[in-house]
């Protein structure tokens, strides 16, 4: 199939609670006159991106959603079948964005495109997006993991053809400075693009045609088999100085095979439960934990029912900072009549204890 009757795909990256569903609803809601899919995966018990998006979506558009996945160690069958389910439409979409765990490196995602023939007949990988959050990706990036681990967040920065940089009016200017600079060692061919609230431009979105396999295989050798790698593009005529890819390997260095993820101390507990919460009894528990565990809490999320409101309550943090906003706040629909009033958290960390907080969550309830 000729490049220009692809579909084009966007990978959006980065770590957890960058802005990556919040850059998702941008594009939902943005006046582009495209059929997006949106293919979700998340990594958790309870899903919680798909009810923050699926009120953004029109009856052009579709949300799927990869349950308890992690993409980052393997080409995901289940995301091929996705795929393939999007390609049979007859009502064919314009444009396919893939959401990646917060924990995922993308580099498998983007091998789905290049390994599976079906999908490279109809499909074509359009760009890298990672989502990069000022206030915390300095601690991230400064995780020193046990020996032989590789760092998610620089697997990300890394591998992404434009870096949006979230949250920058949440940091100073000389620490901005610091991080711009510490992007640019890891990837200083990536664009990058300052923003609040991952809210970007369209053109910086779509039909960018960045994703470059050459790039890819400077960091990624094996990224493609040999007799697909030699296929692919004319090493000997690319133009391009090989010795020098614009990135700092020793910073990347994690992308190599063999190095084990630090995923066997990461674990996360799902909560649901029907009821009403105080909020009193509820800001009480979650202050305490927080101020408790936060440094090994990356993520925590949930649509929370608060008693003697119809509104749904959208809570989102990061670490020790953590906001609550209505669904009125966010184009979302409150709670409708005669619908189950459930209660749904996510929390992603390590050494977490479900017991205690599932216990801790179900005494704030009113």
């Amino acid at each position: 199939m000729e490049t220009n009757k692809r579909i084009p795909v966007t990978v959006v990256t980065g770590f957890l609670g960058a802005g990556k569903t919040t850059l998702v609803n941008h594009i939902l809601r943005a006046e582009h006159g495209r059929r997006i899919a949106v293919v979700e995966n998340e990594f958790g018990e309870v899903g919680i991106d798909e009810d923050l998006v699926a009120k953004s979506v029109s009856s052009d558009e579709q949300i799927l959603q990869l349950d308890n996945g992690c993409l980052c160690c393997s080409v995901r069958g289940d995301l091929i079948k996705t795929l393939e389910k999007l390609i049979r439409r007859k009502n064919r979409f314009d444009h396919i964005v893939i959401e990646c765990t917060g924990l995922a490196n993308p580099g498998p995602v983007c091998q789905t495109f290049y390994l599976d023939d079906d999908i490279k007949e109809s499909c074509r990988l359009d760009s890298v997006l990672a989502v990069v959050d000022c206030f915390h990706c300095t601690r991230h990036l400064d995780r020193h993991a046990i020996s032989g681990e590789v760092n998610e967040c620089v697997q990300q920065i890394a591998f992404s053809d434009k870096l949006l940089l979230n949250k920058t009016d949440m940091v100073e200017e000389d620490e901005l400075d610091t991080l711009l600079k510490r992007l640019k060692r890891i990837n200083a061919i990536a664009e990058i693009i300052p923003c609040q609230h991952s809210a970007v431009p369209m053109d910086k979105i779509f039909d960018l045609d960045a994703f470059s396999v050459q790039r890819v295989l400077q960091q990624m050798p094996d990224f493609l088999p040999q007799e697909e790698s030699l296929a692919g593009e004319d090493h000997a005529s690319c133009g391009h100085n090989h010795s020098d890819c614009g990135h700092d390997h020793d910073h990347v260095a994690g992308l190599e095979h063999g190095k084990h993820h630090h995923l066997e101390a990461v674990s996360s507990v799902g909560i649901m439960a029907e009821g009403s919460l105080s909020v009193k009894l509820f800001n009480k528990w979650l202050g305490t934990m927080l101020k408790e565990r936060g440094e090994d809490l990356y993520r925590s999320k949930g649509v929370l029912c608060i008693h003697g409101s119809d509104e749904k309550f959208i809570f989102q943090g990061v670490h020790m900072k953590v906001t609550m906003s209505r669904s009125s706040e966010l184009g979302l629909e409150p709670w409708q009549p005669g619908e189950k009033r459930t209660n749904k958290l996510v929390f992603i960390g390590r050494n977490l204890e479900r017991k205690s907080l599932e216990e801790g969550f179900l005494g704030c309830l009113a």
